[in-house]
């Protein structure tokens, strides 16, 4: 399947968290939009491997992408190495993306700044014919995709640029919250983590506020590109 948008995540729940807005602001003008989870998330605190798949689906749904896989990398322990980038390079040349969304260059979780740099690495690479691959027994075309956008995590960076997601505010919390052994429950007797408190929520909708403000937006994403970008029309930049 073709997709105008891929979105990959070290861990279930990274591209929810930073980047959902985006996809569903996206999947509204009716652009294809595919996830890729590196990792099952098995060294999570809470919750199971069987819970995240479930979850992850029940997001998905949410978001309404059109394809979400897991290459099932170790958690905390994939490497950036040939083999990890040939199985990334697989999923971008089987869906020809035109813009592919990764984790942060630098962040709290160690796996994220590896995933994102990993991405990036595999995207370069998918255009280079030489490098050969197949799926299902087919051989592949080499495919580069046009952007490569790092969507912001835990640590706070400067955005490259803001996507306005003040639509779809409501519906982002509702694609995290599908994740439900993972934040907030009263009831729960699992361990706190750093995203289980009461007022984690807040603390997304504060980010998300910060980021549109500075725009003249009420809430927003930002995203990190590792390039300068041009424009056509400076007259078309909000």
């Amino acid at each position: 399947m073709k997709l105008d948008i891929l979105a990959f995540g070290a861990h279930p729940d990274d591209v929810e968290l930073s980047a959902a807005g985006t996809l569903l602001h996206y999947a509204s003008q009716g652009k294809t939009i595919g996830i890729v989870d590196l990792t099952e998330g098995e060294l999570g605190t809470r919750g199971t491997v069987e819970s995240r798949y479930e979850e992850a689906a029940a997001a998905a749904n949410i978001l309404g992408v059109q394809h979400r896989c897991n290459l099932r990398l170790a958690d905390g322990f994939f490497e950036n190495n040939q083999a990890a980038k040939i199985q990334i390079i697989e999923q971008i040349r089987l869906h020809q993306p035109q813009i592919v969304l990764a984790n942060a260059l630098a962040d709290r979780h160690p796996d994220h700044a590896r995933a994102g740099h990993l991405v990036a690495e595999a995207c370069f690479l998918a255009g280079l014919r030489k490098i050969q691959t197949s799926f299902n027994g087919s051989p592949q075309v080499a495919h580069r995709p046009k952007l490569v956008l790092h969507y912001i995590q835990d640590y706070l960076q400067t955005p490259s640029f803001v996507q306005d997601v003040s639509p779809y505010m409501e519906q982002k919390i509702k694609a995290i919250q599908a994740y439900k052994t993972q934040f907030f429950d009263p009831n729960s007797q699992e361990p706190n983590t750093p995203i289980s408190g009461e007022l984690f929520f807040d603390f997304l909708k504060g980010r998300m506020l910060e980021m549109g403000r500075p725009a003249g937006y009420n809430y927003a994403e930002g995203f990190v590109v590792n390039r300068w970008m041009g424009v056509k029309d400076i007259f078309s930049i909000d």
